[in-house]
């Protein structure tokens, strides 16, 4: 029988702080931010990991292989460092595929969050709103939308917010139908609180989670849809490194200098893995 003091009864010393550890971090989280901050410091180190200028030509030196003296991922058809190019791509890439899911985030999350509190008309005509948007394919429309505009990071930014921040919107509101119906929200509500209090004080803290974690494989899409603007010429505007640019320039040459299209695709793929993970991670953590 365990002793009994004022305050419970006492555990074996230490037993309490590894639980407290083991909770509050897992492999999921971990190997995903692990992966993700590699790429990302490879990215910000580009400089340090590769002497050559990503957009300077060289000739002399066209299609060398993997492993070659000086060039470790080889060169493409203009003698460009492919290592080079694809660590700057990855600076532009991650940035703008960042960037462009937080606009939608802030912008789908405020909405959701006064669609679902107010409800009624407000929510009646946001919804409706929200019907037409996802009735699109999001890359079909992102692509159409970029079309229109223009090809750059402006267009980009706009046409992904201009249809990303719906998915934001549901999550949000969906939350935001229930916490509203729980006690601490009626008694803020009760007590006299200003409405605007209440949401970003009392409601929004405890609905942002599901967005947060969608935010993560959100990412994944923004980055797909980067680099299929890329592929299709409508990307970051040349001679500006990209992945898509660098697979959609290797795919003429694939059969025989496979590396030039493989190695940005299998960039893509780990960047997507790794926030994957995060948000697994952190649905995990959540439910711990």
């Amino acid at each position: 029988m365990s002793a009994v003091t004022g305050i419970g009864p006492v555990v074996p010393a230490g037993t309490g702080t590894r639980k407290r550890v083991r909770g509050r971090w897992n492999k999921t989280l971990v190997a995903g931010l692990v992966l993700f901050g590699l790429i990302v410091l490879c990215a910000a180190c580009a400089s340090l990991l590769s002497s050559y200028d990503p957009i300077k030509q060289n000739l002399g030196a066209t299609f060398l292989t993997p492993g070659s003296p000086g060039h470790l991922l080889g060169t493409d058809e203009l003698g460009r460092d492919v290592l080079s190019r694809l660590l700057y791509g990855a600076r532009v890439d991650l940035r703008v595929g960042v960037l462009a899911v937080v606009s939608p985030f802030i912008i789908g999350s405020l909405i959701g969050l006064i669609a679902g509190w107010f409800g009624g008309w407000i929510d009646a005509i946001i919804g409706r709103i929200v019907d037409i948007v996802i009735a699109f394919p999001f890359l079909v429309l992102v692509i159409t939308l970029v079309f229109t505009m223009g090809p750059g990071t402006t267009s980009i930014y706009t046409a992904i917010t201009l249809v990303g921040w719906v998915a934001y919107c549901r999550i949000v509101r969906g939350q935001v139908l229930i916490v509203k119906e729980q006690e601490y929200a009626m008694a803020a509500r009760a007590s006299g609180l200003p409405t605007w209090r209440i949401l970003l004080r009392h409601v929004l803290p405890n609905v942002v989670l599901q967005a947060i974690v969608f935010s993560m494989s959100d990412i994944v899409l923004t980055l797909l849809a980067i680099v299929t603007l890329g592929y299709l010429g409508l990307g970051v505007p040349a001679p500006t490194p990209d992945w898509g640019t660098m697979i959609q320039e290797g795919q003429q040459f694939i059969l025989t200098k496979w590396y030039m299209s493989t190695i940005p695709g299998l960039a893509v793929v780990l960047t997507g893995l790794a926030l994957a993970l995060i948000a697994d991670g952190i649905v995990e953590k959540a439910n711990q």
